[in-house]
Formats: C-alpha cells, structure tokens, sequence
C-alpha cells in the first residue's frame, strides 16, 4: 500500500510524541517502507531513528532493517544512512543494534568506509553474530576485487572460512589469491 507524504508526517509525530522506551516506536518503524510518495524522506527519517544511540534499540533495528531492503536512492541520503549504520555498528552498548547494522551495510558496501569497517568487523569483531552479520554484508554486495580479497583472506578462519569458501564459490572467485 502506498503511504502519502502526510500519512508518514503523521507517523513520525506520534514516534516522536512516544516515549523513548515504546514498543509502539518500533512498530511505527516497521510500518515504513519503500512503498510511498517520496521514499527518501522514508530513508532520511530512518537514517536518524538508527543513528540515535539513545533512541529504542528495537526500533533501530527495524530502521537498520528497512535501510537495508530499501536504501536511498538519493547519494546524499545514501551516504548519511551509511555514515548512521556505520556509527550503529560501533556502538559497544548495543550488540543487537551492531549485528543488524553490520548485515544492513552490504548495499552500501562500495563507499570504501563502509568496505573497510566491514573488512574489518568479518575479521576481528568481538561478537561472533557481528562477524556473521559483516560476512553476509559482504556476501550480499557482490563480488568485487577488495571483497574477494577480504573473503580469501578469511577462508582460513576456523568460524567463517567455510562460509567465505562458499561465497567465493558462489561468486565463481577461487579461495586461492
């Protein structure tokens, strides 16, 4: 169903009227999606609910969620909704938030910030889910050389190097360099 510009107006003043701790945030959230007049107000809004460490935990993950089916398609909204998760992903109080925000960066995994946090995550993360999260980030961005570099790299770690054999495979790329 296609939503109007002021039917999200509307959302988005009762998700700010809401208390911080409402569960009803995050069901305003997962109300949103790409199916409406002007999408990128979607995004943008989306982009401060994940951005806002004090915001509802949840209700960032529906926002990282929704920014991963639907990204901008407007490059300035695209690279703040990246520089968001990004920052969800080095958030230390919230796991969750950082595990949804590692998987929803793969569409945006060819702004070289994005491709190293994620590089970066799926080789030393300290939450095993992160490290699952970044790898299929990467896996869902398609292959590209730095990727495959990355997923080589990773074939022989004990936890992820079968999932990186298997990826390389899909993407017709050898484990070996």
């Amino acid at each position: 169903m296609s939503r109007t510009t002021e039917e999200l107006a509307c959302l988005v003043e009762e998700f700010r009227a809401l208390p911080a701790t409402s569960d009803r945030r995050r069901e305003i959230v997962a109300q949103l999606d790409g199916d409406c007049d002007d999408a990128d107000d979607v995004a943008a809004f989306l982009t401060t609910v994940v951005a806002d460490p004090r915001e509802y935990d949840l209700a960032r993950v529906e926002a990282a969620t929704l920014l991963r089916l639907w990204p901008p398609h407007d490059p300035a909204i695209r690279h703040t909704a990246a520089q968001a998760l990004l920052a969800a992903l080095d958030d230390p109080e919230e796991d969750l938030v950082r595990q949804y925000a590692a998987l929803a960066l793969g569409p945006y995994a060819d702004d070289p910030a994005v491709h190293e946090a994620l590089a970066a995550a799926v080789r030393a993360d300290d939450d095993p889910l992160v490290r699952d999260s970044a790898l299929g980030a990467l896996k869902d961005a398609g292959p590209n050389d730095a990727r495959t570099d990355v997923l080589r790299k990773l074939t022989q770690d004990p936890c992820l190097g079968r999932t990186a054999c298997r990826v390389l495979a899909e993407w017709g790329r050898s484990p070996d360099a």
